[in-house]
């Protein structure tokens, strides 16, 4: 949701990636700025309305991201988006940083404008490929924040690690960072951030984005 310029490019990076894409805008000229070259949908009306979103086909959607220019609908679309359609992966951009926290409070990731990069958004929507946060001097060992599917609400730390071969380096709760333990129990809306070798980065990604009883 939200055609300017972080819109766009985010949608054109996302179509690269080999996904497809819709982008909803209240302007219909907005879409000029997705170039010729661009092969998805195009919705106009409001982002956080029911029927503008089935239009996008919000139904089969795996992620949803909320950059538009005010706050309010963002988290609005956001909110939305998650509750009413049950998409998973759902991010949504804010401007004033102080309400970054209370919004990731009701298990909305959001970034901030002023911390905003692409990579950013982009590790929180797609399922496999994003760029890790840390890289040691070898390359050969990364930390990179992990989706999760909600079926692993609930489980243990020590559960998630077995599974990836990982060690969870900490997570995000309400907006706080957290040094787990091995006890430590998933809940919504944590963020995890994951360290292991770079070459298990997929494998990895593709065990959190099943039901943990697959493995």
């Amino acid at each position: 949701m939200g055609c300017g310029r972080v819109g766009a490019s985010l949608a054109r990076a996302i179509e690269r990636a080999g996904h497809e894409v819709a982008v909803i805008d209240q302007d219909e000229s907005a879409f000029r700025r997705l170039g010729t070259s661009f092969e998805g949908r195009t919705v106009t009306g409001v982002g956080f309305d029911r029927d503008t979103l089935r239009a996008a086909n919000i139904d089969d959607a795996y992620a949803f991201a909320a950059v538009s220019s005010g706050d309010n609908s963002n988290i609005l679309a956001a909110r939305v988006a998650r509750e009413k359609f049950g998409v998973e992966h759902v991010v949504a951009r804010i401007y004033d940083p102080g309400r970054a926290e209370i919004y990731q409070r009701l298990g909305i990731p959001t970034v901030a404008t002023v911390k905003w990069t692409s990579d950013q958004m982009l590790r929180r929507l797609l399922p496999q490929g994003h760029v890790p946060e840390f890289t040691d001097p070898s390359g050969r060992v990364v930390i990179a924040e992990m989706p999760i599917a909600s079926s692993w609400i609930g489980r243990r730390v020590a559960e998630i690690e077995a599974a990836t071969g990982g060690r969870l380096a900490y997570l995000t709760r309400l907006g706080d960072g957290l040094l787990p333990g091995d006890d430590t129990v998933y809940q919504e809306g944590d963020l995890l951030h994951l360290a292991l070798r770079r070459e298990d980065l997929s494998a990895a990604e593709r065990v959190l984005d099943a039901p943990p009883e697959n493995h």
